[in-house]
C-alpha cells in the first residue's frame, strides 16, 4: 500500500533507513570471498562498518583464520576469532595507535602462500592514527582538527592524512610482503577511490607529499613546525603503483553510496512517487549545494522544470563545512538549514538529509528533517535561522525544533544521503514572504 502525501517524514525516513540497511556487510560481504588459501588467513581492518565486516566474515569463512580490526566507540560487533578494538573518531586517540602498531605486527612476517582479508570502511583515518618518525599523536589530534574546520574535501583531508602516517598510503600493505592482499571496502567517499577510504593504508597511491603540501597551503591549515618538517621530507612520500614492496593486491567494493541510493529508490516508487537520483558523488560548502538544491526543487514544484512534482529528489555524497562560528558544524544539518532558508516554506516539499554511519560531523546526531512549516516554527520558537546558519549550528537549531535524526551506530558508512519529497505542485505562490 503506498503512503498518503500527509506523512512526509515517515516516507523519508524509511528511504534513508533502506539506505543504511543496503550499506550492512551481512548482506553484501559473503559474495566477494575467495576460496581459502593454502597458507594462513589473516583478517585486518579500520572503520566504521569494519567489526560488522569481521562478523559476516567470520560467519561466511569456511577455514581458520585469525585477525585484529579497529572500529569507533560503540561501534563493535562480537567475533570469536577476530578481535575487535574500539578507538576514537573523528579526533583519534591512544587506543586507535596501540591497534595500529599491533596490526603491523601481526602482519609482519607472513609467507607467499597466506592471505590477507582488510576490512576497510569510512573512519578508519582516524582509526589508524601512526604517525610517522617525529610527529606525536597529540600532533595527529590537532591536525585532524584543523582539517575538519578547513572546509578541505575529503580526498583533500585524506591525502594530507596518508601523508603524515606510517601504515597508510600503502604502507599497511607492503608490511603484508608477499602474502596475497584481499581488500574488502564499504565506500563513504564520492567516486568511490580506494586511496581515499580510510586513506587507503593497503593501496598504492598516485598523490604525493607535495599535492599535500599545497592543500595546507591552499586552505591556510596552521600545522606545527615539527608536523611540516615531516610532510616536506623524503619520508612523508608514500607508495606508488608498481612498488617493489607492494604484494598482489585484490580490491573489491561490497557496498557503495550508489547502491544506497538505488535501495531509497525503490522504497520512493514504491509509495508510488517518481523518483530522480541527482548523484551519489555530490561535494561543494553545504550550504552552497543546500541552495542549488533548493533552487532545483522550486524549480520543479513551481513550474514543472528539469522535473514534475510529485517526486523524489535524491543524492549522496560528501559535502563540508568551514567552520567559522561558534557552531558545532555537520554538514548534513548545515545543508538542511540552507535548504530550508532557499525554500521559505514553499508548500510540499520535505527533506531528509543524514549521514549514514549516524554521526554528523562531530555529533552523535545522524542529521535532520525539514518541513514547509520549519522556518514558522523556530521563529515562533524565538530561533534565527540566519544567524544559527552564520554560526555553523545546525545542530543546535535542529535540536530545538525537535526535528534531528538520531539512529544510533548503523554499524555501516556509505556516504550521506539526501531526499527532498515534492508531494505536489505548488505554483508560484503561498510560501514565506
Amino acid at each position: 500500500m503506498s503512503l498518503q502525501f500527509s506523512e512526509p517524514n515517515v516516507l523519508l525516513r524509511r528511504m534513508f533507513d533502506a539506505a543504511v540497511a543496503a550499506g550492512q556487510p551481512a548482506r553484501t560481504l559473503a559474495r566477494h570471498l575467495p576460496p581459502p588459501p593454502r597458507g594462513r588467513t589473516v583478517v585486518i581492518g579500520a572503520g566504521k562498518a569494519s567489526a560488522a565486516m569481521a562478523s559476516a566474515l567470520e560467519a561466511a569463512w569456511p577455514g581458520p583464520l585469525e585477525g585484529l580490526v579497529v572500529t569507533r566507540y560503540g561501534y563493535a560487533v562480537p567475533c570469536s576469532r577476530i578481535e575487535i578494538v574500539e578507538a576514537a573518531h573523528p579526533v583519534p586517540d591512544d587506543a586507535g595507535l596501540a591497534a595500529s602498531q599491533r596490526m603491523l605486527a601481526m602482519v609482519a612476517g607472513l609467507a607467499e602462500d597466506d592471505l590477507v582479508i582488510c576490512l576497510v570502511s569510512g573512519g578508519g583515518s582516524s582509526l589508524l592514527p601512526l604517525p610517522l618518525a617525529g610527529i606525536t599523536l597529540d600532533d595527529k589530534q590537532r591536525v585532524n582538527r584543523a582539517l575538519l574546520k578547513s572546509g578541505a574535501t575529503i580526498s583533500e583531508m585524506n591525502c594530507v592524512r596518508r601523508h603524515l602516517s606510517a601504515i597508510k598510503g600503502g604502507r599497511l600493505a607492503a608490511a603484508c610482503y608477499p602474502a596475497r592482499v584481499l581488500n574488502l571496502l564499504v565506500s563513504d567517499v564520492p567516486g568511490d577511490d580506494p586511496i581515499d577510504i580510510a586513506s587507503g593504508p593497503t593501496v598504492p597511491d598516485p598523490t604525493t607529499r607535495a599535492d599535500a603540501l599545497a592543500i595546507v597551503k591552499q586552505y591556510a591549515i596552521d600545522l606545527p613546525p615539527n608536523v611540516m618538517a615531516v610532510l616536506a621530507s623524503d619520508a612523508a612520500e608514500t607508495l606508488k603503483s608498481g612498488a617493489p614492496r607492494l604484494p598482489r593486491i585484490r580490491t573489491e567494493f561490497i557496498a557503495t553510496p550508489r547502491l544506497a541510493l538505488e535501495a531509497a529508490a525503490q522504497v520512493g516508487r514504491d509509495a508510488g512517487f517518481a523518483v530522480h537520483v541527482l548523484g551519489d558523488a555530490i561535494e561543494g560548502e553545504a550550504r552552497d549545494v543546500g541552495k542549488v538544491m533548493g533552487g532545483i526543487a522550486l524549480a520543479a514544484a513551481r513550474h514543472g522544470q528539469l522535473f514534475a512534482a510529485p517526486c523524489v529528489l535524491l543524492s549522496g555524497g560528501e559535502t563540508t563545512v568551514t567552520v567559522r562560528g561558534a557552531g558545532r558544524g555537520g554538514r548534513n544539518v548545515e545543508l538542511l538549514l540552507s535548504l530550508s532558508l532557499t525554500l521559505r516554506g514553499e508548500p510540499g516539499i520535505h527533506a531528509i538529509a543524514g549521514d549514514t554511519d549516524g554521526v554528523d560531523g562531530q555529533e552523535e546526531i545522524a542529521g535532520a528533517v525539514i518541513g514547509p512549516d520549519t522556518l514558522e516554527r523556530a521563529w515562533r520558537a524565538g530561533l534565527r535561522p540566519q544567524d544559527a546558519l552564520a554560526a555553523n549550528d545546525g545542530h543546535g537549531f535542529f535540536e530545538a525544533l525537535g526535528d534531528a535524526v538520531i539512529t544510533g551506530p548503523t554499524l555501516t558508512n556509505v556516504n550521506d544521503f539526501r531526499a527532498i519529497l515534492l508531494t505536489r505542485a505548488s505554483g508560484a505562490c503561498g510560501a514565506l514572504p
